[in-house]
């Protein structure tokens, strides 16, 4: 960015001199993000040495505004003390994020140096599967039992609030921790005008949890839906272990909409910035879906082979087939693109394939009537050089029939597609548009040329 541009001299400057006011200043005076932006073109050495002007608490939050190959630049160009001593002062989610982008032997070497106790609470953290609920919560949430007084609760939050990551909600819990209530932070608060208040008093019992091994998607969902800051996770015996909150959530969309948009595109997902990513990762995840279908439109050209005779007998044949594919592709894509949408948001299941099929069927028909009749009018006027033998009115029948035929295939192809492959267990994003595109293409050339051959031959 620009704006970085203009700050490295100026930073680097600051750096040679020591200038210990202006470096702590840039470090408390604009947002953390803001900092970590600014410092994207310092070398790790130098990014290390800005942020010793930063107390211990700024230093960690900006240090998680690093892009994850800035974060493990630091942590290697430091030493192995120091580097274990960021990671420990890290939110509990966050230096399980960084330990395992981090490879084995080094995250391994950093964890034998943190303390004990945190140490146990990243290896709990890590052992959630993957995508689940436990692999992305924090484990520093504030709780209170229930029959402590709201000056007993405030005094309690006081306590903890140095470790907390934040207090949208706190927890209510038994001398189990299993989770008893919920009451806000704002409603804690006031009731300080009657401080002896028993705390369930103020609870609300009727609860939004997540499980621990449940989907992160589907807890995104429930995030989304009713419209909370922060979700508890509980175990099998409802135990609070952990929360998840807004922003680790908006991560989880983020993450889960980049990879629909990328399997759509037919590319392999991956999360690297694609301008900075290595050149043979990104070659790696385009080249297998693309020569995928490249193979796959090689059926095009054994169905154009099929139908030579029908060429050559009408040449003006050929000279419709790609708008006639093209047209089964675009459908198709569309379909497919609005009912992944539509299954990410829970819309439909794979159980309405029925309203599903309905709903295409009429479409997908009125869709292929207009287009058709387009198509119909663009082949009634091909020039009597390129028609040749054909009737000039069974060619543009033939056409427009055809369009509104494939049209109609296209559409229900790319819309059921996605509820099948759903069903079957597999993300629905896999119905991407390339692959909509080249099935249809090549199912669309035998739909053409039977059209072709049951009116013109």
């Amino acid at each position: 960015m620009v704006v970085n541009t203009l700050y490295l001299p100026e930073l680097r400057e600051m750096l040679a001199q020591k200038d210990e006011a202006g470096l702590t200043e840039f470090c408390t005076a604009i947002h953390p993000a803001r900092v970590a932006e600014f410092m994207e073109g310092l070398t790790p050495e130098e990014a290390w040495e800005v942020l010793q002007y930063a107390d211990s608490p700024l230093r960690e939050q900006i240090f998680t505004y690093f892009d994850t190959d800035k974060q493990q630049a630091i942590l290697r160009s430091i030493p192995p003390e120091e580097a274990a001593r960021l990671v420990a002062n890290l939110p509990p989610d966050e230096r399980v994020d960084i330990l395992k982008s981090l490879d084995p032997e080094f995250a391994s070497a950093l964890l034998s140096r943190i303390p004990s106790e945190d140490r146990r609470d990243i290896l709990r953290l890590t052992a959630y599967p993957e995508n689940t609920a436990g692999a992305i919560m924090t484990s520093a949430f504030p709780k209170v039992t229930g029959d402590m007084t709201v000056r007993e609760a405030l005094d309690a939050l006081a306590r903890q609030a140095a470790e907390l990551e934040t207090i949208y909600y706190v927890y209510v819990v038994d001398d189990q921790d299993h989770l008893q209530g919920v009451v806000a932070a704002r409603r804690l608060l006031s009731a300080m005008g009657k401080p002896e208040t028993p705390v369930r008093q103020l609870a609300e019992t009727s609860l939004i949890t997540a499980h621990v091994l449940e989907d992160k998607e589907e807890v995104a969902q429930k995030v989304a839906r009713f419209d909370l800051l922060a979700i508890p996770v509980v175990d099998d015996e409802n135990r609070i272990l952990g929360i998840i909150t807004h922003d680790d959530i908006i991560d989880v969309v983020v993450d889960e909409a980049t990879e629909d948009v990328h399997r759509m595109g037919g590319i392999t997902p991956f999360i690297e910035n694609v301008l900075e990513a290595p050149f043979f990762l990104v070659w790696r995840k385009r080249v297998g879906w693309l020569a995928a279908l490249f193979v796959a439109e090689l059926f095009t050209f054994t169905a154009l082979a099929y139908f030579e005779e029908a060429i050559a007998a009408v040449i003006a044949l050929s000279l419709f087939v790609p708008l006639v594919i093209s047209t089964g592709g675009n459908s198709g894509s569309q379909a497919a693109t609005l009912m992944t949408r539509a299954l990410a948001l829970r819309q439909v299941t794979p159980r309405d394939w029925g309203r599903v099929l309905r709903h295409e069927l009429v479409m997908g028909l009125a869709l292929g009537i207009t287009l058709g009749a387009i198509g119909f009018v663009r082949a009634a006027l091909t020039p009597e050089s390129v028609l040749g033998n054909a009737d000039r009115w069974l060619l543009a029948l033939t056409v427009g029939q055809a369009v509104a035929c494939v049209c109609l295939w296209g559409s229900l192809v790319g819309a059921l597609l996605p509820l099948i492959l759903r069903a079957l267990g597999f993300d629905p994003g896999f119905a991407s548009s390339p692959f909509v595109a080249t099935f249809v293409d090549c199912t669309g050339i035998i739909i053409y040329f039977n059209i072709a051959h049951f009116w013109l031959f």
